[in-house]
């Protein structure tokens, strides 16, 4: 690393674990070295996001002599073109991490935080460049409840820390989150209707629906909540008859399936460090049920204090059924923010990657909110380059997430995320 380049941090809450912690940290430039990335779910690993994502290589499969092969490729998207990535498995059970007993795996965003806080301060103390790092926490999906929970309990947590112990947070990005579910499930029909979809009649049998999760959510009934909304998106899959709700445009849905294959491969644990004895999954049961009761609740409130005492990137993929623009913008417009009428009156400006229109841009304070064109739920696995300017452009205030116009990016920058 050059001494002169600012560097950053940026951490993907889905591959630490505790009580044994699994984490993997991609240094610019640099191929994989270690382990896994993903933050859905919940229960999904960093790993999809590490291999199929963001990271440097990419798993695909290839074809030598008619026959074909699991393999890497160069990620030219990736994140780590001018920063550091740090990918975490999260919570305990997910990916290569594991608990010892199922009583070990968290219930809510605060015992997630708390694991998360344990595990990410002991990686930044195990090396004295990284603790003056600024530090940005990213995720997608499920991780609308992870980082916000993170990011809250990291703030709150250095007002009791003299300096030297802090962690230099400097900001989160969420990608295509479930932050309020309560508001997030009241857009489904809408979005669905409007999209050419479905008709009349199906959209007011799905905002029944709909009403029927956000009532079980006023009462507290988080465990039928939690069942009525996956009620709704069952009813939404079946009417649209899409090949996943993730990205309505795709003839089939997203192929997570070889990141499992990739890591169930014992040369490949082997390499990256990774504990023989555990079969890889890309995604936890047992998590997921511990989680249940969880899905519902709001983490909205971790957001606003977060875009008051940082700042917040929240980037939808435009094709995304479950989580996507329509969802994010509606509880996005409710958070009790001073800033929050500026924002919803500040331009919406047209944002363009190598001269090509990627998406949209609109941006006041510490709030930036980017839709993605051409993508569905997985951002960077859709539309690698412009993810990889999105993120490049946010954390470095360049272009139109900055106040300046935009000017090409220096390879001269180290940083990490």
């Amino acid at each position: 690393m050059n001494s002169k380049e600012t560097p950053h941090l940026l951490i993907q809450p889905s591959l630490f674990a505790l009580p044994s912690p699994d984490f993997m940290f991609i240094t610019r430039f640099s191929p994989p070295q270690t382990s896994p990335s993903h933050q859905g779910g919940p229960g999904c690993s960093s790993m999809i996001g590490n291999f199929l994502e963001l990271g440097p290589w990419r798993v695909n499969f290839s074809h030598t002599q008619n026959v074909e092969h699991l393999g890497l490729e160069p990620n030219s998207g990736s994140w780590n073109r001018i920063f550091g990535l740090l990918f975490v498995d999260n919570p305990i059970g997910t990916g290569f991490s594991f608990a010892a007993t199922e009583e070990e795996i968290p219930r809510d965003q605060f015992s997630v935080a708390e694991h998360l806080f344990i595990a990410i301060s002991g990686f930044l103390e195990s090396d004295p460049l990284f603790k003056t790092r600024p530090v940005y926490f990213t995720g997608e999906s499920y991780a609308g409840k992870y980082v916000p929970a993170i990011g809250y309990y990291t703030l709150k947590k250095n007002l009791n820390f003299p300096e030297s112990k802090r962690v230099n947070l400097q900001g989160v990005a969420i990608g295509n989150g479930l932050t309020d579910p309560e508001t997030q499930i009241t857009t489904h029909a809408v979005n669905a209707y409007f999209s050419g979809l479905i008709n009349e009649r199906q959209k007011r049998e799905i905002e029944k629906a709909q009403w029927e999760a956000v009532k079980l959510v006023k009462t507290g009934n988080w465990s039928e909540a939690t069942n009525a909304r996956n009620g709704v998106l069952n009813l939404l899959q079946n009417m649209t008859g899409v090949a996943t709700l993730y990205d309505y445009t795709k003839q089939i849905p997203y192929q997570t399936s070889l990141v499992t294959t990739l890591l169930q491969i014992e040369e490949v644990k082997k390499a990256l460090g990774a504990k023989e004895s555990i079969v890889f999954d890309e995604c936890s049961d047992v998590v997921a049920d511990a989680l249940h009761e969880d899905v519902m609740k709001s983490v909205k409130y971790m957001v606003e204090f977060l875009v008051k005492n940082s700042k917040v990137l929240l980037y939808q993929g435009f094709f995304d059924l479950r989580d996507g623009m329509v969802s994010t913008e509606a509880w996005m417009k409710t958070m009790k923010w001073e800033g929050i009428e500026n924002f919803l009156m500040a331009e919406r400006k047209v944002w363009r990657v190598n001269e090509e229109l990627a998406g949209y841009v609109q941006k006041w304070g510490g709030l930036s909110h980017a839709v993605v064109l051409g993508a569905g739920h997985l951002v960077p696995t859709d539309q690698s380059l412009r993810s990889q300017a999105m993120i490049e452009n946010w954390v470095l205030e360049k272009g139109v997430f900055g106040n300046d116009l935009e000017q090409p990016l220096s390879d001269n920058f180290t940083g990490s995320i």
